[in-house]
């Protein structure tokens, strides 16, 4: 029988705790101020603005554990980032009684999708290396911004960067949570936290009955779906898929949009699968035996637990906390998830270009209709692959088969079948 402290090493990896806190860390402080910007666009106070951080906490903690430890993968959830922006801008004069009518709207859409299966098998066709693609764009900017920062942080940001190399040597499995706190130390020594923004406070539930206003539906609850589907949930996926993880898409959206369903009258606008911060569970930092990752995004959910309950005090923390800090740490712990994407990406020959074009779209941030770049990358991605191969059957005069080259050790039978079925 394993002693108890075997038993918490295996619960409580450090590299996987770090991985976890990295994470929440990373949505957190990338999107929290929209949240609060659209609670106040719906004339929320401070009680009704904690009960909103405490809703979308407790349904991220409820998703992350229990999907994660349902599938053993490293599924983590997040708030709807593109969402929030939405909403701080469509929920100004509109009441909080319909603002939540809304939201329940939404949720129940993104439930339909999971019951339906319609979802899952739209993504079942989209091929791994466009996938791939995707995912490497939507990180691009992260990677990017490690060595942006340095500009004017370069004494946070380069300790950060030269631990994490020297530690991808000495223990790689410690890599991000040693350069992490490196970080932290140099941004102490450097007087970049502001202390005295500090508040600790606990945040309590607000129940505000849903009010289904036809047009407020129509004009905040049905673009919030949208958003929500093509920019979070379909990059979400591609996460998983593009990490080897065959996870069964329509149950994830099924439980998800039924805690949102549930949550949504005390604040809980939008719940969905992340893209960026799973990404930094489902990368070898977080553990070096891939099945063991999905305890990662089971301490996101403890983290974002916290986050909920402590709603109040989490804000001025983030307040608190240096910015170079937060970009610099996701900058390094998805520099190998980006590589390993772009790998993926560019290994088949045949898609190499829509893999490009698809990686370059999405890259490039562009919004149209008020949907993300990572939509519209993967349909200019899907387009390319149907104009160059159109008509390339026909035309193929009988041959010996070539040799076949090996698949990706990443790929599962089910991301294979994936790509067979895209170019069926």
């Amino acid at each position: 029988m394993p002693s108890f402290t075997a038993r918490v090493r295996a619960a409580a990896p450090p590299s996987a705790v770090a991985a976890g806190l990295i994470a929440v860390t990373v949505g957190v402080t990338s999107s929290a101020a929209l949240v609060f910007t659209a609670a106040k666009a719906a004339g929320a106070g401070s009680r009704e603005i904690g009960s909103w951080m405490l809703a979308l906490g407790v349904g991220l903690a409820l998703t992350c554990v229990s999907l994660s430890l349902r599938h053993r993968a490293p599924i983590v959830t997040a708030w709807s980032t593109p969402g929030a922006a939405l909403l701080a801008t469509s929920l100004t004069g509109v009441s909080m009684g319909r603002a939540v009518g809304a939201f329940v709207c939404s949720a129940l859409l993104v439930l339909i999708t999971g019951l339906t299966g319609w979802f899952a098998r739209a993504m079942d066709r989209i091929p791994v290396p466009l996938a791939s693609a995707l995912l490497a764009g939507v990180l691009l900017r992260f990677g990017t911004g490690l060595f942006s920062t340095m500009q004017d942080s370069f004494a946070i940001a380069f300790p950060v960067f030269v631990l994490y190399v020297l530690a991808r040597r000495i223990a790689p499995r410690y890599a991000v949570l040693l350069a992490l706190t490196g970080g932290v130390l140099a941004s102490v020594l450097t007087g970049g936290w502001r202390l005295d923004k500090l508040r600790v406070s606990l945040a309590t539930p607000v129940f505000v009955a849903p009010d289904f206003d036809w047009k407020v539906l129509i004009s905040v609850g049905v673009p919030l779906f949208v958003v929500t589907m093509a920019s979070q949930n379909l990059p979400g996926v591609a996460v998983l898929r593009g990490s080897g993880y065959d996870v069964p898409v329509s149950p994830l959206m099924t439980w998800t949009g039924a805690v949102n369903v549930l949550l949504a009258p005390f604040g809980a606008f939008g719940l969905n699968l992340a893209a960026i911060t799973a990404a930094i569970c489902t990368g070898e930092e977080a553990h070096p035996d891939r099945t063991k990752r999905y305890t990662a995004a089971v301490w996101a959910g403890v983290f974002y637990l916290c986050v909920g309950v402590f709603g109040a005090t989490v804000a001025s923390l983030l307040t608190a906390m240096p910015n170079a800090l937060v970009l610099a740490t996701a900058g390094v712990g998805l520099l190998a998830t980006i590589e390993s994407s772009l790998t993926t990406a560019l290994s088949d020959k045949s898609s190499r270009e829509a893999a490009v074009v698809t990686f370059l779209a999405t890259a490039s941030g562009v919004t149209l209709l008020g949907i993300g770049s990572a939509f519209w990358g993967l349909l200019a991605g899907a387009l390319t692959t149907v104009i160059a191969t159109v008509g390339r059957r026909g035309r193929a005069t009988p041959a010996a088969p070539a040799p076949a080259a090996p698949a990706p050790a990443a790929l599962t039978p089910a991301q294979n079948h994936a790509g067979d079925a895209s170019s069926q």
